[in-house]
């Protein structure tokens, strides 16, 4: 599989010593010179309790995240999704499921998921999780256990570089209008609203989504339309910088491709697509608009092959991620915590 062009080839990583306690040590490094994306942790000492280690340091982990956005948990041999639960446990005080989601996903135990459950040979772009919503996890954890035979690396991009490199004034405008998200559920194409909500209860969606400020239309058939205005730029609540927070480039209908698209709205027209984006005002997006933020993700995408037992933690507002097509068995899941809204 070739390279996207823009993609950043990490090397080897380069150490440097932090001394917790005399118990206790790792060494932390990065994958490239001058990359400061993710990360690297590594222990420095053998038969760690991963979970245990995690508590103990978790207030430098926590600093070093904010810093970077994104941490590289290598060598720490979290085996099972239970070793996982128990790591994310030990480093966030609320996890969170996975509910309003827009991608299948299955609950393999606790607040675990699998990976988004899309066909191997498709990408999906880099976007912070729920950043189509008026509230979504702060924290995001995956775990590596099955790498792929090739490719099926996770990007990950930091947000306020994309923020910079977006023009001035395609941000000014998208920060003034917002994004509306337009959702219509099922017909075979979308998620189901039950699997979305999870719930089957009517009254249960509408509670919902009057307390997120989501509109919805009941339609012939059980059939559900919703509509939600979100923010386009948001500001990190501890440091205070700007990130590039929507997915209007993913929910917009020229994210399928030429042929995908035209082909849906002959069959569904504009008003019944599965989704859609628009600014906050209803007015279409520009495609050259388009064309700009998904240019800014590519140049800042950074991406590292998974090794079995590596744990990812990003700060979801400071850093997107994506999923790169591959070949082969590959399983990662993952954990979310923190919310934000």
């Amino acid at each position: 599989m070739s390279r996207p062009q823009g993609l950043k080839k990490l090397g080897p990583v380069g150490r440097r010593a932090v001394n917790v306690s005399a118990e206790r040590s790792f060494s932390t490094g990065f994958l490239a010179p001058g990359s400061e994306l993710p990360l690297v942790v590594r222990p420095e000492v053998r038969d760690l309790d991963a979970a245990r280690w995690a508590a103990l340091n978790r207030e430098t982990l926590g600093r070093e995240l904010l810093r970077h956005g994104a941490l590289l948990f290598r060598g720490f041999d979290v085996r099972t999704v239970e070793e996982f639960e128990r790591f994310i446990k030990a480093l966030s005080d609320e996890l969170l499921q996975y509910s309003y989601g827009s991608t299948p996903r299955t609950r393999i135990g606790g607040a675990v998921y699998t990976s988004t459950e899309y066909p191997a040979d498709q990408s999906i772009p880099l976007h912070n999780e729920m950043s189509y919503a008026s509230d979504w996890p702060m924290k995001l954890w995956f775990l590596c256990l099955k790498a792929a035979a090739r490719g099926g690396s996770t990007p990950i991009a930091d947000s306020r570089k994309v923020f910079r490199r977006i023009s001035p004034r395609v941000r000014e405008r998208f920060a003034e209008r917002g994004v509306m998200y337009v959702r219509n559920y099922g017909d075979g194409v979308d998620l189901p609203w039950p699997q979305v909500f999870g719930t089957t209860s009517r009254e249960e969606v509408e509670a919902y989504c009057l307390g997120a400020g989501i509109e919805f239309e009941w339609r012939g058939g059980g059939r559900l339309r919703t509509r939600q205005t979100c923010q386009a730029v948001a500001v990190h609540p501890t440091l205070g910088e700007p990130v590039w927070f929507n997915q209007a480039h993913l929910f917009h209908v020229s994210s399928l491709g030429a042929a995908a698209g035209a082909s849906l709205l002959e069959e569904f027209g504009e008003a019944g697509l599965p989704r859609n984006a628009f600014y906050g005002d209803g007015a279409p997006i520009e495609a050259e608009a388009l064309e700009e933020i998904r240019a800014a993700y590519e140049r800042e995408k950074v991406s590292f092959d998974w090794q079995e037992r590596d744990v990812l933690m990003l700060d979801n507002m400071l850093v997107a991620h994506g999923r790169e097509p591959f070949e082969g068995p590959r399983r990662v899941v993952v954990g979310m915590g923190e919310s934000c809204r």
